[in-house]
């Protein structure tokens, strides 16, 4: 049968009885819409585009890598507005969502809208506190006590009052109200001007809930076809079961290789001292007996308790830490029982954010009470001016929630342009859900999988397909490997590599992304360059604020840029401006981090090898994203320099080196250094 003739679809999860949307169908549209776009076609993009559309009719889940300079974007979007249900795309960061929200969607609607059985219309959802509260803006800012106070004098008032304009502007307008496009802010004076979704009053009962900036998203949302949204609430909706999006049956995970740590970031609670002490003030107004402040005594036990534990995590609650979690649980719940019942449209928002504090620590400590062994308990320590010790606990795992909750009701797709760990999809299916003996081929795009016989009920057949890239990594990078450097030690970077650093700089002539492990390290190798190279121009995360950092690394090609995390994974600068991506050492989780160190454990207990599943793995998928940030282009040219020689030398270097891009390697030093200064001369 031609490709080209509709037929009915299989019995696929959540897409049943429908026609299949034809491979053809898909090519010609996402053609259309690239030529229109003034892009070029690339294989790998037709090849996810027509995966995504099939994954979609058969209702099996889908791995896919699509290297950087794929179009992924485009290949998951064209589908999606192809497909007869409601499709949700969640991402990891607003800068993504930013960009398929302002530049992506609006340019692909006006290429492809025309074209028959295309639903155009998308909408933007987050979490409640990401948009203005117009009640918060008209009838004030409760305080610790509930009682409304008036705007901050000083110029944080000032600015208050700027946001609250630009607010009312908005709701005038038809506005958004989304913080994005709010004027220049702190976190702090965001709240000013935000609730949480505890504090909120519900549409039904606040005054302005017609008006809601949040409900009038959620509105936007029921009646769009396309939902763009952030991993954590894709999580809240589908894992906690707390309803946030409007029904869909199918989702795409973009920069999925970030989904597990976003997913158990949005289901990890707090509760220190001053968390419960607040509660206890904020009751206080509302409650007549001594409820309130029964629960603020509790909070002294727990204080004491956390005086007397250690740092780190817990394994075993001691038992006066113990007594003082049931005291803080008992308090809350008898404190959350003494409120006032609230009346048929008697709503007040300093009542509300009172009882919604006594129920977040209500739920925490009766949580940390429980001491399950699905979760992981840990004190965590904070400098005495902002809050002191607190205690945190995370889920061990994600992957049986998003497997039994996620998984098994919609139809997902996965991409990245890291998914494949050690040159394999096993690692990262494993940690979504996915069993790798669940993995089915990947027939010829047009073939229907035959499902009539139906899977065994625990079994979720998925597909992972690599698309590749449209760079030649063997021609346009290389790896150096320092083999000659000495294995990094616990005091951080030693005479060697700093003499390392400096002589590859140099030969670069700037134009040098450094990622390290810790600040420290970047800090320190900042001074030496800055010592040793004044003639360069050398920045430091923490010198300024990144999205300026980024903009003087862009404009100054002699320039260096030293930085943590956030700049192993955030940052896009193709062109001359970035020639060498300084790596100094391989990126393990610290050997005390509660929560990698819990799992660890637990992968060996089970008989699995924790380090290569949980430290290598994490590591791998760092230096992956690392890596990635030298070719970003097909002009790109430059160096990957790793100044930890274990990538060669540990049995694990195979497993670390399999996940990173294929570039051409070398360990000799005079190589490298000469093809810095030939790409810096070619530079100029």
């Amino acid at each position: 049968m031609p490709d080209d003739v509709p037929t009915e679809t299989p019995t696929g999860r959540g897409s049943r009885g429908h026609r299949r949307l034809a491979p053809s169908r898909v090519r010609e549209v996402l053609a259309e819409a690239v030529e229109a776009l003034g892009g070029q076609e690339r294989p790998g993009q037709v090849q996810m585009a027509e995966e995504v559309a099939r994954s979609f009719d058969d209702g099996l889940h889908l791995l896919v890598q699509a290297g950087t300079g794929t179009g992924k974007s485009l290949a998951y979007l064209v589908p999606s507005m192809l497909h007869h249900k409601r499709v949700v795309v969640a991402t990891a960061t607003l800068a993504l969502q930013h960009q398929l929200v302002e530049r992506d969607l609006p340019r692909l609607v006006e290429a492809i809208e025309h074209e028959q059985g295309v639903s155009s219309s998308y909408a933007v959802l987050k979490g409640r506190s990401n948009y203005a509260c117009l009640h918060r803006i008209r009838e004030g800012v409760p305080d610790d006590q509930g009682v409304l106070v008036d705007v901050p004098e000083g110029s944080m008032g000032k600015q208050v009052l700027e946001l609250r304009a630009w607010a009312e502007e908005q709701a005038e307008n038809d506005g958004t109200g989304e913080r994005d496009h709010a004027p220049r802010h702190t976190d702090r004076l965001w709240r000013q001007v935000s609730v949480s979704a505890r504090e909120c009053l519900g549409r039904s009962r606040c005054a302005f809930g017609d008006e809601c900036f949040a409900e009038r998203a959620r509105d936007r949302a029921a009646e769009s076809q396309l939902v763009i949204t952030n991993h954590s609430l894709l999580a809240i909706d589908a894992i906690e079961g707390v309803p946030m999006i409007p029904e869909y049956d199918v989702v795409v995970v973009d920069e999925a290789h970030e989904v597990t740590a976003r997913i158990t970031q949005a289901a990890t609670d707090e509760l220190s001292t001053g968390d419960v002490e607040r509660a206890a003030r904020r009751a206080q107004r509302w409650v007549e007996g001594s409820e309130a402040d029964d629960l603020d005594d509790a909070a002294g036990a727990l204080e004491g308790a956390l005086a007397q534990s250690e740092p780190g995590r817990i394994d075993r609650i001691p038992a006066d830490l113990a007594d003082a979690l049931v005291l803080v649980r008992d308090a809350a719940r008898a404190c959350l029982g003494a409120f006032p019942k609230e009346g048929e449209g008697d709503a007040d928002a300093g009542r509300s954010q009172a009882r919604a504090g006594v129920q977040e620590v209500f739920n925490h400590a009766e949580r940390m009470a429980a001491d399950l062994e699905s979760d992981v308990l840990w004190r965590n320590d904070r400098e005495p001016a902002r809050g002191g010790p607190q205690l945190c606990v995370a889920p061990l795992q994600v992957w049986g929630p998003m497997r039994d909750k996620l998984l098994r009701d919609k139809t997902v797709v996965f991409t990245s342009a890291t998914l494949m760990l050690g040159g394999d999809f096993s690692v990262v299916a494993s940690s979504v859900g996915l069993k790798p003996s669940e993995r089915i081929p990947t027939e010829p795009v047009g073939e229907v999988v035959d499902e009539s016989s139906g899977p065994d009920e625990e079994v979720l057949p998925w597909r992972g397909i690599d698309v590749g890239s449209p760079f030649d990594y063997g021609k346009q990078a290389i790896l150096y490997v320092a083999r000659h450097l000495p294995s990094p030690g616990r005091n951080g970077l030693g005479k060697a590599q700093l003499d390392e650093i400096v002589e590859l700089v140099d030969a670069a002539e700037g134009r040098t992304l450094g990622l390290f492990s810790s600040r420290r390290a970047a800090e320190t190798a900042a001074e030496e360059v800055r010592a040793r190279l004044p003639h360069l121009t050398t920045l430091a995360q923490g010198d300024a604020q990144l999205p300026e950092l980024a903009r003087q690394f862009v404009e100054d090609p002699h320039t260096c840029l030293f930085g943590t995390l956030s700049l192993w994974q955030g940052l896009d600068v193709p062109g001359d401006t970035c020639q060498l991506v300084l790596i100094d050492r391989i990126p393990f989780p610290r050997p005390d981090d509660p929560l990698m160190s819990a799992r660890q454990r637990a992968a060996d207990q089970s008989g699995g090898n924790g380090f290569m599943q949980v430290a290598a793995t994490h590591a791998a998928l760092l230096l992956a994203q690392g890596s990635g940030r030298l070719i970003r282009s097909t002009t790109d040219k430059g160096v990957v320099a790793v100044l930890d020689p274990r990538l060669v030398t540990a049995r694990y270097g195979g497993f670390l080196k399999a996940s990173l891009p294929p570039m051409w390697t070398t360990t000799d030093p005079a190589v490298v250094r000469k093809a810095l200064a030939r790409l810096a001369s070619s530079a100029g």
